[in-house]
């Protein structure tokens, strides 16, 4: 008989889901969970569910006087999965909770993909991961959304803009016809617009993928690129800076998270807060000592000018009145998303390169 993957994960998952409360000592009990991502932790979205969701939470438990600890499994760098399953895993069990991918699910996730159809409209992190984080937790449509995927969702993640890693110098928009970039399903949009082609992959595999040819270079976060050293075979760094964005976060499997006892719910929606704050940190961290890291290591440094950065986003076609239109189509309310989103965006300070709201 055939195992499939999901069979042999669900049967290494189900030793550690909640149903039952298994270890008494010293007047406590263990609950054992799994938490999950597939990426590594040196990645700026990964790291706070080690150093905040895993490191704290017995912290926690123990100050409020919880008789609770937590026996964590960390399953991290998709040692259980890989970036295609991230939702799948936690939706149905196959970890308890962990970093969900957006990106690559624009179809069971389209609301919180809406940055993808706006580039080139946040400044900072901070306009990007509060935007989110205040209509994940006051729109309906958002919460419903996670809902249907039987996730709770307690915190964006965000990373910084978008640049260009590539094998040649890119000194004009014309320079990107016929290059292959390495990227997210999502970023096609930008950049077949200028003649480019985009390759459906995930950060884990683009330093193999450079080196062996699949793509001519990436377009891609500093933060997520640095770390694994894709500079190396894409030593063209142009810092387009398409504007930092939002891509999913930390969510838990509602199942698993019903049946924890209230105060180690209470402790997981807290540092589930906690995570899309690090997670924020981190990346205007390591941002500025990540490009001064590509020069000191090598690689080549430019900064798109503005005139190109505005031509870019004036070619692109109307993706916010696409992405609406498509959404309205599902019966999903894009067109009261997208305006609130573009006023609250602005709100926290930003100034979009281009008003999305003018095709509505």
């Amino acid at each position: 008989m055939m195992t499939n993957r999901r069979q042999v994960l669900g049967g290494m998952i189900s030793l550690t889901v909640p149903g039952v409360i298994s270890t008494r000592a010293f007047g406590q009990e263990t609950i054992n969970l799994t938490i999950s991502a597939s990426h590594p932790t040196t990645i700026a979205w990964v790291a706070p569910l080690q150093t905040i969701v895993v490191a704290k939470s017995n912290e926690l438990l123990e100050e409020r006087g919880s008789n609770y600890r937590i026996n964590w499994t960390e399953a991290f760098g998709g040692a259980l999965y890989d970036f295609n399953d991230t939702l799948e895993a936690v939706s149905q069990q196959l970890t308890d909770m962990g970093w969900i991918g957006a990106l690559w699910e624009p179809a069971a996730l389209p609301l919180q993909n809406i940055m993808y159809s706006l580039p080139f409209t946040t400044q900072t992190v901070s306009q990007a991961i509060n935007t989110m984080n205040r209509l994940n937790a006051d729109e309906q449509a958002m919460k419903d959304e996670w809902a249907r995927q039987n996730i709770s969702f307690f915190g964006s993640c965000v990373s910084d803009g978008y640049h260009l890693f590539t094998k040649k110098p890119i000194e004009q928009l014309s320079d990107l016809e016929g290059v292959k970039l390495l990227g997210a399903p999502v970023l096609a949009p930008w950049v077949e617009p200028l003649g480019a082609t985009l390759v459906n992959t995930g950060i884990p595999a683009m330093y193999g993928q450079l080196q062996t040819g699949v793509g001519d270079g990436t377009l891609l976060i500093g933060t997520g690129a640095y770390p694994l050293k894709l500079h190396e075979q894409a030593p063209f760094v142009t810092r387009v800076n398409t504007g930092p964005l939002t891509f999913g976060g930390f969510g838990v499997n509602t199942d698993t998270f019903n049946a924890l006892p209230e105060d180690v719910q209470a402790v997981i929606a807290e540092l589930g807060a906690a995570y899309s704050v690090e997670n924020a940190r981190l990346i205007e961290e390591r941002e500025a000592i990540f490009f001064e890291n590509f020069v000191k290591e090598g690689a080549t440094v430019s900064d798109m000018p503005q005139e190109q950065r505005v031509e870019w986003v004036n070619r692109l076609p109307d993706l916010a009145k696409l992405w609406v239109d498509a959404q309205e189509a599902n019966g999903v309310p894009g067109a009261d998303i997208l305006t609130k989103f573009m006023a609250v965006v602005q709100e926290e300070g930003a100034v979009p390169l281009r008003d999305w709201t003018a095709g509505l």
